[in-house]
């Protein structure tokens, strides 16, 4: 599924509008990554699919940090 493991990010859907202003549906997709983790307290790597605003959360705030903090509102899937 394309859901973001750490901010919970998932498809959402909305509108394509044309020239004439006629719509129809479509899903705008996240933009998610697989990406590989090094878990320093543990010693191992961690392999997520992130979305790239979590990729920036990780840089900010620390991997481990971050995993708690998402542990905490139950976005690990």
């Amino acid at each position: 599924m394309r859901i973001c493991q750490i901010t919970g990010k998932r498809a959402q859907s909305g509108n394509n509008v044309s020239h004439s202003h006629k719509k129809t549906k479509r899903t705008f997709a996240p933009n998610l990554r697989t990406k590989r983790f090094f878990l320093e307290e543990e010693g191992r790597w961690v392999t997520l699919k992130v979305s790239a605003h979590a990729m920036r959360t990780i840089n900010k705030n620390g991997l481990s940090a971050t995993l708690k903090g998402a542990k905490a509102l139950n976005k690990i899937y």
